[in-house]
């Protein structure tokens, strides 16, 4: 994903068992080898650090522009 990952989209990268394909490889982000696994973010499942990781996508995700309004009801305003 040469621009990023958008939050709450899978990234490409992930196999069928969620596991990144490019770990370790210089290729992959520097967001993703920067991440440091902890007893917080992993917790004592798999569930536990998926809803984590979750977490994490909806707090980083960007804020959401309103949408634009139809050219008539900007007409009416006038």
């Amino acid at each position: 994903m040469p621009h990023g990952k958008p939050a709450g989209v899978r990234c490409v990268q992930l196999d069928d068992a969620d596991r990144c394909r490019i770990f370790g490889r210089p290729e992959r982000p520097a967001f993703c080898a920067g991440l440091k696994p902890s007893a917080e973010m992993c917790g004592e499942t798999r569930e536990q650090a998926m809803v984590w990781l979750a977490r994490l996508e909806r707090e980083t995700a960007p804020e959401l522009a309103p949408a634009p309004r139809p050219a008539a009801a900007l007409a009416r305003r006038v």
